[in-house]
């Protein structure tokens, strides 16, 4: 692999570990899988509130988290904040996972993988 392509691929496993971490604690799991099932309109902060029961101070602090890694998306609507799923950012973590347990050394069969989404 050239010093370019390592390069590249060390700055994309930074970037997912970023993701990953984001992610990586209770409410903000929360967080996404409700902005997954409400995708593509996505939630308010209200609505987000009112389903997760998290406070609005630390509800704003997990969702600029998410944000700032490109997890979700925001925009404003009148005096609302809209968050929605960035499903393009979570499609390319599941590839780069996809490509490393599935295809580089079959750790999982992909029909494996398929039978636990369903």
């Amino acid at each position: 692999m050239s010093d370019t392509n390592l390069q590249l691929s060390n700055e994309r496993v930074a970037r997912y570990a970023d993701m990953f971490s984001a992610m990586g604690t209770e409410p903000r799991l929360r967080i996404m899988r409700l902005l997954l099932s409400a995708h593509p309109e996505g939630l308010v902060v209200g609505e987000i509130q009112d389903e997760l029961e998290i406070p609005n101070s630390t509800l704003s602090h997990h969702l600029d988290k998410l944000k700032n890694e490109d997890l979700v998306r925001v925009e404003r609507k009148g005096t609302f904040l809209r968050y929605t799923a960035n499903t393009e950012a979570l499609r390319e973590i599941l590839q780069f996972l996809y490509a490393e347990c599935c295809t580089r050394n079959n750790a999982l069969k992909p029909r494996d993988l398929i039978q636990f989404c369903k």
